[in-house]
């Protein structure tokens, strides 16, 4: 997808509802200003997965920015815990996982927990941007089966969005292993 620096396009994300889930002060920060220079007021700061299934059941929210929680994964039983919680409307909510190391393994438990879009750290505003706008746009109908509950994981591969170079995992053999 990618803008282009030199756009005068105005995003304001004044109105959503964004709950951010990151154990990190630094992470949490990171994430805080991005959302502020997009216009997001209506921010839930939670560091904890207690935490933020308070505020899933209490709040109606727009889209959800979840940390995978390094090696205990916590961020992904939290995804898993909300897409078969039934707590509406925020159980269909969007959600973009966040992670530090994304190898394909990783991706692919993001995806089968029920994450729109897994993005790897460092964030940057732009890459949150073009993730966000995917999601909104993508438009990916959403399932509920005895083994899978999230969007859509058969969508048409259009490929990566513009900008993001291809061949980035030792997993897809096109680097060399160390």
């Amino acid at each position: 997808m990618g803008f282009s620096a030199d756009s005068r396009a105005r995003f304001n994300l004044e109105q959503v509802s964004v709950l951010m889930l990151e154990e990190t002060p630094l992470g949490m920060s990171v994430l805080v200003q991005i959302m502020n220079g997009f216009g997001g007021r209506k921010l839930h700061r939670c560091d904890t997965i207690a935490k933020a299934e308070k505020v899933v059941r209490e709040t109606e929210l727009d889209l959800m920015i979840v940390d995978a929680m390094g090696r205990s994964g916590e961020g992904y039983d939290f995804v898993h815990w909300l897409r078969r919680s039934g707590v509406r409307p925020n159980c269909y909510a969007p959600v973009v996982l966040t992670a530090a190391h994304t190898p394909a393994a990783a991706v692919a438990k993001a995806r089968d927990c029920g994450a729109h879009i897994v993005m790897a750290k460092p964030l940057t505003p732009r890459a949150m941007l073009d993730r966000i706008i995917w999601v909104a746009r993508a438009g990916r109908r959403f399932v509920e089966s005895d083994g899978y509950v999230g969007p859509d994981r058969r969508f048409k591969e259009a490929g990566l969005p513009k900008g993001v170079a291809a061949g980035r995992r030792r997993e897809d053999g096109v680097l060399p292993k160390p």
